[in-house]
């Protein structure tokens, strides 16, 4: 019987994090463009990560997918070290690059600018007081390109200059 009960705690331990772990939460809070440059436009989303567990998690890297409008845009990934606090929300940076030829193809679909679909499959590599283990993420919704994007005329801007180089 001792042996069962061993042989069993050691089965439980071994299935990972997975049966202890709550995963992350995430929510995309903001888009901001960080840079233009002769390969495409620099951006990043402001990512918030709330650790629902008692425990704090430490991610040790991520990799993503993103699409936009069901259109695969980028994919990428970091190795960065920050510590999500047990119970708390933390913000993470993600940074990605958007191709001229891909922005105008979002362009062209005419996007509601208060509503634009995305969709970001992660893996998140995080360290847990059980070990380490990879978190997926998977996140569909709507984005909104704030106000400060909308009406200054950098999407109509940035139409017309791609619309230039159409074949």
């Amino acid at each position: 019987m001792k042996k069962l009960f061993v042989l069993m705690v050691g089965l439980f331990l071994c299935a990972g994090c997975s049966l202890i772990l709550d995963k992350p939460e995430v929510k995309v809070r903001d888009l901001n463009v960080v840079g233009v440059g002769a390969g495409g436009v620099d951006l990043e989303f402001l990512v918030t990560v709330t650790n629902p567990n008692s425990f704090p998690l430490v991610l040790k890297g991520y990799t993503y997918d993103l699409s936009v409008m069901a259109l695969p845009l980028t994919k990428g990934g970091m190795r960065e070290r920050v510590e999500f606090p047990a119970e708390k929300a933390t913000d993470v940076r993600l940074p990605f690059r958007i191709a001229y030829g891909d922005l105008w193809e979002i362009l062209k679909r005419n996007p509601d600018a208060s509503r634009i679909p995305y969709a970001l499959v992660a893996g998140f590599e995080v360290e847990t007081p059980f070990g380490t283990s990879t978190v997926p993420v998977s996140k569909s919704s709507e984005f909104a390109v704030p106000e400060r994007y909308r009406n200054s005329g950098l999407l109509k801007g940035v139409s017309e200059l791609l619309n230039g180089f159409r074949p």
